[in-house]
């Protein structure tokens, strides 16, 4: 336990940073249409928002890997919310997914199969650091994520 401990903390100078990946206008926008739609503040909105790209930038750089990554509600209204910004987040997928667009399949029944928690330790993998509160809340209830595709 705590050498898991020290290995995140000596990884945690590494962590990749969302907000890199959006720019400052597109974030903040992002930020005041979460506090404008759902009953967040701005500290949970950051929050959300930074977990959903982080999501986002694996899922892109995993496709194709047939991980079958999903995030849980929670995550997932920062993800729906910057989907529904329909321009700015077209724009994001052409960036940082060669062009094309990441498609969101979600199926009508969420699996509960373990894949939130697979696609945390995925999405901490592959550099981000893990808002695990944000996660935990959703691993019993899962991702509603298309079996065997490559949505997010």
């Amino acid at each position: 336990m705590a050498a898991a401990l020290q290995t995140r903390q000596a990884e945690a100078t590494t962590w990749r940073d969302p907000k890199s990946f959006v720019e400052p206008d597109v974030w903040e926008r992002e930020i005041k249409l979460l506090v404008r739609d759902n009953p967040l503040d701005t500290v949970m909105a950051e929050r959300l928002f930074g977990q959903a790209i982080a999501y986002l930038i694996t899922a892109m750089e995993k496709h194709g890997q047939q991980l079958e990554l999903g995030c849980g509600e929670l995550v997932d209204a920062a993800v729906h919310a910057f989907i529904l910004d329909t321009r700015n987040y077209r724009e994001f997928c052409h960036r940082y997914f060669n062009g094309k667009f990441l498609e969101h399949i979600p199926e009508i029944e969420r699996k509960c199969d373990g894949s939130v928690q697979r696609t945390a330790d995925v999405i901490e993998a592959n550099g981000f650091q893990v808002d695990w509160p944000l996660w935990e809340k959703d691993f019993s209830k899962c991702t509603p994520c298309h079996p065997g595709s490559d949505c997010h």
